[in-house]
């Protein structure tokens, strides 16, 4: 941890966020730019339609590989050297290959490098990426592991009573599991959509229209060529663009990602008011202090770190997402300044997942506690006899039971001595009498197993 840091991403969250520094990072970028423009060669040179290109021998395709599997951070230094020339990122990365290739045997194909290529073919393929391989390793994981620790604390209490609170007031009963397992299936929606995205990429030149491709090659096929180029990276083909891929798709992307979050953030603040509530207790951490002055204290700090991560995470999602899918005529410059920006997003993600994680391994129910507020809280018998009044066909039942409930506390006592001098069928009335708080819970055990597996 770098203490001199400015982003606390490098600095005080360094070693949470390392995951990352592989799919988001500037060493990344330079990366995965000489990854394309490599693969660009080596499909060119494997096109039947681009016959000055020769093929390449099994030793020069695996020095290629070499290059690409070996990329260093020594490599990507030498990258941002030559960068401090050109004051071109992507032709420096063109030089950096020429340079690497030049005393080899590949040296007679070293103009065939970046071949009728935008700066922009060769970035957005590289962000493409970046985004689908950080998400599938590092974020995607977190996030499935996240919502898999909420179905296994939710799993043993799906049955087990608690007190609801609707406006914050005690309301009709449900169970723990069940409003455990209600952030379950929110999650897993966003999930699956996280897990069917797409992430586009294009290769058509400085304006969208092959024009470079077609001046030196005009019979060729250049859009099946791009297409099974970009397919080959294992991205989805954009047909048709300006100078830049139009990343509709990254908009999608940090949406998801946004609603992701925001169920997190809703989970935080619940589990931090089931916390002060007392319906979850916190292990103590052997060592750690609550509070410089209080020595008493477990602060639910975890939640909060989660909950101040997650805003930031979607305060710049929002504006990626809002950002990127505009660009002035065929292509300006503000895009490329603020997609450097979205590793950032991605990274708070995932300090907000982690430590709500480790907030959710301290966590133990208090189910005493649950039984206690249930038992304090008769009233909320109100709804199913006033419910079951309805059917019978009584008058006013609303009404008789707002004057016995309302700002009352009612003890089982009265609550069974109102019941007993209703006119109601004996089966009825009976039910009703053997009605608990704790018992009131319609089928929210069958839900929430059914959700949870």
């Amino acid at each position: 941890m770098s203490l001199t840091a400015i982003s606390p991403l490098d600095g005080r969250y360094a070693a949470l966020t390392r995951p990352l520094a592989d799919f988001a990072s500037e060493f990344a970028l330079i990366k995965y730019r000489v990854t394309v423009e490599i693969r660009w060669l080596i499909q060119l040179s494997q096109e039947p339609e681009i016959v000055d290109v020769r093929a390449f021998t099994k030793t020069e395709l695996r020095l290629l590989e070499e290059l690409i599997e070996g990329f260093c951070v020594d490599d990507a230094t030498l990258v941002k050297d030559i960068e401090r020339t050109t004051n071109h990122d992507v032709k420096a990365v063109e030089y950096f290959l020429k340079e690497r290739l030049g005393e080899s045997s590949l040296s007679d194909v070293l103009e065939w490098i970046h071949f009728a290529c935008t700066s922009e073919d060769i970035n957005n393929l590289a962000h493409a990426l970046m985004l689908k391989n950080g998400m599938e390793c590092v974020l995607q994981p977190k996030l499935h592991e996240l919502i898999e620790a909420v179905a296994d604390l939710a799993r043993p209490y799906a049955a087990t009573p608690l007190l609801s609170r609707t406006h914050g007031q005690p309301a009709s009963p449900s169970t723990l599991g069940k409003e455990l397992a209600v952030f379950v299936h929110r999650w897993r929606r966003q999930e699956k959509q996280l897990q069917n995205q797409e992430y586009l990429g294009k290769l058509n030149g400085a304006v969208g229209c092959f024009n470079a491709h077609v001046s030196a090659y005009p019979d060729a096929d250049w859009p099946t060529i791009a297409q099974r180029f970009v397919e080959s990276l294992g991205l989805t083909y954009n047909p048709l663009t300006t100078q830049i891929e139009s990343h509709d798709y990254m908009a999608e992307l940090f949406h998801t990602l946004t609603r992701f979050n925001n169920i997190l953030l809703d989970f935080d603040r619940d589990i931090w008011t089931y916390i002060a509530l007392g319906v979850f207790r916190q292990k103590t951490v052997k060592g750690e202090i609550g509070s410089s002055t209080m020595p008493h204290k477990v602060n639910p700090i975890d939640f909060e770190n989660s909950e101040a991560n997650v805003g930031i995470a979607n305060a710049l999602f929002e504006h990626l997402a809002s950002k990127l899918a505009v660009s002035r005529l065929q292509r300006d410059l503000s895009d490329s300044s603020a997609i450097r920006s979205m590793g950032t997003g991605l990274a708070h993600t995932l300090i907000a997942a982690t430590a709500a994680l480790r907030g959710l391994r301290k966590l133990t129910v208090d189910e005493a506690k649950l039984a206690a507020d249930l038992d304090a809280n008769w009233e909320v018998l109100a709804e199913p006899i006033q419910t079951v009044m309805r059917k019978a066909g009584l008058e006013n039942p609303y009404e008789r039971l707002k004057d016995l409930t309302r700002g009352a506390k009612i003890t089982p006592e009265g609550m069974h001595a109102f019941v007993e001098g209703l006119e109601l069928p004996e089966d009825d009335k009976a039910r009703l009498a053997a009605l608990t708080p704790g018992s009131y819970i319609g089928i929210a055990g069958q839900l929430a197993k059914k959700v949870l597996g």
